[in-house]
């Protein structure tokens, strides 16, 4: 079992990854500012730590970006969904291509229905095509969630992490 300092630790990590990386990855795509650094967090994170720090690094990420101004209200759903539905596909399978498919999942198709039926039009009084948001949104996290997964391996082959199996036993 991993002590909670540990996964406190790489948490911060990621988040300042996530927000270090934002200015220099972030581009502007109608009402959306997409962000392929977050979905690299959110694969490493899901995968590492699980849905629920997964989910609480991308808020904490969003909620800095905004500050910044280099993040819309769209990087809530489009981080969060995502980074949990990965990590929740990745527990349930150990399988990080299944946790992939979670992210992109999450955040290519339902994050970006959110985004464009409830976010933008209530919370920013916008409107904007849900099929531009469901393009933008998918191009971004599959872009970060490659890289993300090549991480995890080159991570995994470093003896930095163990990737846990479906074969594996125990929690």
């Amino acid at each position: 079992m991993r002590s909670q300092t540990r996964q406190v630790a790489q948490a911060v990590i990621l988040v300042a990854i996530g927000v270090a990386l934002s200015p220099f990855t972030s581009f502007p795509i109608g009402i959306a500012k997409v962000n392929p650094t977050q979905h690299f967090v959110n694969i490493v994170g899901a995968v590492l730590l699980g849905p629920w720090w997964a989910l609480a690094i991308a808020a904490i990420i969003g909620a800095i970006r905004n500050a910044l101004g280099v993040g819309t209200l769209l990087a809530f759903p489009g981080g969060m969904i995502g980074a949990f539905l990965a990590g929740y596909a990745y527990r349930l399978s150990r399988n990080i291509y299944l946790g992939a498919l979670g992210e992109i999942v999450g955040t290519g198709i339902l994050a970006a229905l959110v985004s464009g039926w409830l976010v933008a039009p209530f919370l920013m009084h916008k409107t904007m095509a849900v099929g531009l948001l469901i393009a933008s949104f998918l191009g971004s996290t599959i872009v970060g969630t490659v890289l993300g997964v090549l991480a995890l391996k080159v991570l995994e082959r470093t003896g930095y992490v163990v990737l846990k199996r479906s074969s594996d036993t125990g929690e």
